[in-house]
């Protein structure tokens, strides 16, 4: 029958033109219908069944299935047969076989000491495929499907390391990526001296064997450093081993931490300014589980890795026939650069964890001998500026990328790490571009200093102040694409908390980097150990607004194109009514904003004669050269303004250059119960 009003709905009319041949078109109706609100069970079913068997859009028809079988009970038979014919049965096999291949492995393990394993066809969990990466788990028992897994997901869900006293211990862990990071991070002990097993904890037999239908068991039980526990056996943890296995793993000598057993990266970004990321430095200098020191500018550490990778292979090609240069033997500690000479090749990433662990003086103060875990290299590359470039991309997003972002991914670094925990410092934007501003204003350097940079960045470099609303309005840092690597584990921390709640803020922080928390973590160790309470942790910097740096006009900008922001990370406005504005209102106020303009005009005219010098202006036309070279500095910076504006008018949806959509980073929520303060607004 036709829909009211004899208007064909969407189920009638792909159904029509099935019956006249037209299956192309069809089938994007029954697709088209799958979305549509009010589609009656059936006619839902019939266009998921249509699409799944016609369309390569097998995503919506698996979608459209798994919701009718949880809203419609009269369904589910019909429902579960399709899936199980379509998804379940063309990969059981396999399943299968990888079942088997785990029990046998774990059958001759010795520290698993429960080996009745069930046969395949009683297991209790069955996976269903969902995409190339990952399965759908059901509930034989509950006939419920739960929510989508993909095991090698790379991100670290659980906080492993929070305490280091004891070996560790974790529940019902199912995860590949975060198995192997176990295996990867923890030492061996007969390494260490002392009982360091990772004992794995499952609190069902049964759902333990279902997993392993999915799991790769073979590379994990290669050192033995696991000890399954299952069910009430949580109860043997510790296990005694000099008394049951008869191993003293007291009277094993120590092994030196090697570079490549480092394979865990933490980032802190300085992709923006005045962030409050010193701060961060300050509390996590010392921390035992970190190797990291001052932070450095990114080209230092590209040319020393490239230096240090040089003069690498070359000792490893000669296989110790040559020496190490005397500028790095002085520099570095003797073991790690016999380490370096013994291995096959050297890598970036090898060149830097050697730089910021073998340099003389800093070795012991990142470890210990009997340390249980291999600790995480920390690095914070800095830059001397930040620009983001806009364009509208053909999807209708804003197509965003990062300068100092791509120099970073461009050196190749990130991806020899297997493992990365991303963290953005994030502090209220009118206050980080004031002590931008500041910042800008009150720098005092020789003009060679100057040169030096032009040289390394290979472009003129002037003490000049630049438009730094603009910089600030653009710069979108905290944002990161779903299979970004480097975001993939990400979190915003707000300097505002870390100042006003430091407890709770840096708890929270070493529970997301799986760091423990430390007493380092209560002071600032590179600010002369000061404690709670003195020069690092005042609380001066959130207020400070330096008004002389910026007008209420320009504040009132910043909110207004950076609202989704503010409102994401939980910034009130102050300056902005929260109204929503029209184009020509937004050009209104971009007129009134002169600040920042301001000061870009004097910076420039005060260093005229370094310009001068570098464009070999002759001095008699030299303030005629100035004043055209303001006016196009401001023309083009005012164009920008009002074309990113213009932008954000018609949308707040962002891409990468690829056109992968970007989404806001989760915030860093502090530990509630440690709050000391009311949090920032």
């Amino acid at each position: 029958m036709a829909a009211p009003g004899n208007q064909m709905s969407a189920i009638e009319l792909a159904r029509r033109l099935a019956e006249l041949g037209d299956a192309e078109t069809a089938i994007k109706i029954y697709e088209a219908a799958l979305k549509e609100d009010g589609t009656a069970p059936m006619d839902r079913m019939e266009a998921a069944c249509a699409v799944l068997q016609y369309s390569e859009n097998y995503k919506a028809a698996y979608d459209t299935f798994l919701a009718l079988y949880r809203e419609e009970a009269e369904l589910r038979g019909n429902i579960f047969g399709i899936l199980t014919e379509a998804f379940y049965v063309p990969n059981v096999k396999k399943q299968e076989k990888r079942y088997k291949k785990n029990c046998k492995l774990l059958k001759s393990y010795p520290y698993i000491f429960r080996k009745d394993f069930l046969p395949f066809e009683e297991l209790p969990v069955q996976f269903y495929p969902y995409d190339d990466d990952g399965v759908l788990p059901f509930y034989k028992d509950e006939e419920r499907f739960d929510t989508y897994t993909d095991i090698n997901e790379p991100r670290i869900k659980h906080y492993f390391f929070r305490d280091l006293e004891k070996p560790i211990f974790a529940q019902d862990i199912f995860s590949q990526y975060e198995l192997e990071y176990l295996k990867d991070n923890v030492r061996r002990s007969d390494w260490i001296a002392r009982e360091n097993h990772i004992y794995l904890h499952y609190s069902d037999w049964s759902t333990f064997c279902s997993w392993l239908t999915q799991l790769d068991l073979k590379p994990l039980l290669e050192d033995e450093k696991f000890v399954f526990l299952i069910e009430d056996e949580k109860s043997l943890y510790p296990i005694d081993f000099k008394e049951r296995f008869g191993i003293d793993y007291s009277q094993c000598p120590t092994k030196p931490l090697h570079i490549q057993e480092v394979t865990r990266l933490i980032w802190h970004t300085q992709l923006g300014t005045h962030n409050g990321g010193d701060f961060f430095n300050e509390i996590l200098h010392d921390h035992p589980n970190i190797i990291y020191d001052d932070s450095l500018m990114f080209y230092d550490m590209q040319e020393a890795a490239e230096i240090f990778c040089y003069n690498a292979e070359k000792i490893i090609a000669s296989k110790g026939a040559l020496t190490w240069s005397p500028d790095i033997r002085e520099q570095f500690d003797a073991p790690v650069l016999h380490q370096i000479s013994n291995l096959k090749t050297a890598s970036k990433k090898d060149a830097w964890v050697a730089f910021f662990m073998g340099s003389k003086g800093r070795y012991k103060r990142f470890y210990h001998e009997h340390a249980r875990i291999v600790p995480p290299l920390l690095i914070q590359p800095h830059f001397h500026y930040s620009e983001t470039d806009w364009s509208q991309h053909p999807s209708g997003r804003i197509a965003i990328s990062n300068k100092n972002y791509r120099k970073l991914m461009n050196f190749g670094i990130f991806e020899q790490f297997k493992y990365i925990k991303t963290f953005i410092p994030l502090r209220r934007p009118t206050i980080s571009h004031t002590s931008t501003m500041s910042f800008m204003k009150h720098i005092s350097k020789p003009p060679e200093f100057y040169e030096k940079v032009a040289e390394m960045e290979k472009r003129p470099v002037f003490p000049t102040i630049s438009d730094n609303v603009l910089i600030t309005i653009t710069n979108r840092n905290m944002m990161g694409a779903e299979h970004d690597r480097v975001y993939k584990d990400s979190c915003v921390v707000r300097f505002e908390d870390a100042k006003l709640n430091p407890t709770a803020t840096f708890t929270a922080l070493a529970e997301f980097l799986d760091i423990p928390y430390t007493e380092s973590m209560t002071y600032c160790s590179n600010d002369n150990g000061k404690m709670v309470g003195g020069i690092g942790f005042s609380t001066a910097a959130v207020y400070r607004t330096n008004d002389e740096y910026c007008d209420n006009y320009e504040r009132k900008l910043i909110e207004y194109l950076l609202k989704d922001v503010y409102q994401a990370y939980g910034y009130d406005f102050m300056y902005h009514d929260g109204k929503e504005m029209t184009f020509e209102e937004v050009k209104a106020l971009l007129e009134k904003c002169k600040t920042n303009f301001d000061y870009l005009i004097e910076s420039n005219w005060n260093v005229k004669s370094l310009i001068g010098k570098h464009y070999e202006v002759p001095p008699e036309k030299l303030d005629d050269y100035m004043k055209e070279r303001i006016n196009y500095i401001l023309e083009v910076n005012k164009d920008f303004r009002r074309l990113v504006a213009e932008m954000l008018s018609y949308t707040n949806e962002f891409c990468n250059t690829d056109g992968d959509p970007l989404h806001l980073v989760p915030l860093l929520n502090p530990v509630p119960e440690l709050l000391e303060q009311p949090l920032y607004h």
